[in-house]
This record gives C-alpha cells, structure tokens and sequence, in this order.
C-alpha cells in the first residue's frame, strides 16, 4: 500500500504533467499571433517595414554572393541553396521577424562571374523569378580578372553593360525594387597596389548606375572604410575581397538598416 505522502507526490507529478500538456495544447494556435506580434514590435523599434505577402527576395552577384552555396539546390529558403554568406544571414532574419509573409528568398550569385556573365543568364535567374526585392553586387571580378589577364573589358564597358542590365530589369519588372551594393575591397590579400585607381573608377561607376537609375544603393565599401578603424582589413576579409563571418554578418547588418526592411 502506497502512503500518503507518496499519493501526494504521485498526484502532484499527473498534476504538473496535465499543465505541461494543456500547455502546449493552448500555446499552438497562439503561435502564429505571438510571431505576428513580435515581429510588430520588433518593426516598431526599429521603424522597419515588412514585405508584402508572399514578396520574393533574390540575391545576385558573384562570390561574394554565392558564398559557397549547392547551385544544384534551387529552393528557396533553404540553407543550402542561401550559401554561408550574407545572403544567409539576411533570409535568416527577415524569415523569423516576417514569418506570417510567407517570404520566399533565393540566391542566384555565381562565383567569378562579371556583369556580361549576369547578363546571359539573367532571364532564368533574375527575370523569371520576378522579384519583389532585387539586390545585386558585382564588380569586383571585372578588375580582378582583368588583371589576372583572364578578361579585357574596361571601365566604361562595366557601366554600359551595368546600365543596359538594370534598364532591362526595369522595363520587364517595372514593380522590382532593385537594390545596388557597392563592389568593395580591402587593402590586403590579393588586393594590391595595381588595383587602384582602376576598382576605384569601377566604384563610382556602380555608385553613379544607381543615382542615375534612382535606385536604392547599399554603401557596402564606406562601411568597409569605417570597419577597418577597428579591426585591420584582414578581419573583416581575409584576402581583400571574399568577407569573413564577421565581414558577412556586416554587410547582412547594413543591407537590412539601407533598405529598413
């Protein structure tokens, strides 16, 4: 026979075992609404605004982008298809603080590419998917590259074919909010004195497509410029040009706080 102090204590566990499972019960409907309203508090803290329902989020570009992504995995949101880069850590976030939006986000970024590789596959890539948010960072291998001897194209042939690129996203897309990153090197790595001025031209050339384009930009090598007075260049991208995590984690910082979203 059991005593009285073990039926108390038997009865004490049913009890705190039938809580725990009506707990449960009742937290699931509400799941969605607690989402909803963190979300909306978090938007109110920071005056960030939310996409629109079912927004699709697409990141172009090259290494930079790709980030070591599986290309064979086209999926959105998945962490494989995302890479390990900034594209990443962005999905991450905007799909926890936007989960009742159904956000579907890809990344197309493709290592090595230049603005004329963009430019043959930007049908399938870009403009079948028909973005809502279209954030695109190329650059950097257009001078890398050149001086690698690998390509010959110059400075104004960026900007020309930047230009016809955006022009034709906007005419195809007109509701496509397109978002210019800045390309952005730092001094070390590979990054050596006979980059400049040439990427510097290149620079300005993205900085002036998105003024005359009246585009959103993301000021990515200003922020580099600012970060290397407290770390050296080396943290923030190990060889001048492909961020490491804490450079990724930045640029996912800065994109989101440019386009308060």
């Amino acid at each position: 026979m059991l005593s009285n102090q073990s039926v108390d204590r038997r009865r004490m566990f049913q009890a705190a075992a039938a809580s725990v499972a009506a707990a449960s019960v009742l937290s699931q409907p509400k799941l969605a609404s607690a989402l909803d309203a963190t979300a909306s508090q978090a938007a109110s803290e920071t005056g960030s605004a939310t996409l629109k329902k079912n927004a699709v989020v697409l990141f172009q570009g090259d290494s930079i982008t790709d980030a070591g992504r599986d290309r064979k995995n086209q999926s959105a949101n998945s962490p494989r298809s995302l890479g390990r880069g900034y594209p990443l850590l962005i999905a991450a976030e905007l799909l926890r603080d936007q989960a009742s939006q159904n956000l579907q986000i890809y990344n197309r970024g493709i290592s090595g590419h230049k603005v004329p590789d963009l430019a043959k596959r930007w049908q399938a890539d870009c403009i079948d998917l028909k973005p809502d948010v279209l954030s695109i960072l190329v650059g950097v291998n257009d001078i890398w590259h050149k001086l690698n001897g690998r390509y010959d194209g110059t400075v104004q042939d960026y900007e020309t074919g930047y230009t016809e690129l955006i022009k034709e996203t906007q005419s195809k897309l007109p509701d496509t909010r397109i978002v210019i990153c800045e390309p952005f090197v730092l001094r070390c790595g590979a990054v050596k004195d006979n980059w400049f001025p040439e990427f510097t031209e290149r620079l300005e050339v993205a900085r002036q497509v998105a003024s005359n384009l009246s585009l959103e930009r993301v000021a990515f090598q200003d922020m580099f410029d600012e970060a290397i007075k407290i770390a050296e260049p080396s943290y923030w991208a190990g060889d001048g040009v492909h961020p490491t995590v804490a450079g990724h984690a930045l640029m996912a910082k800065t994109w989101r706080e440019t386009l308060n979203i």
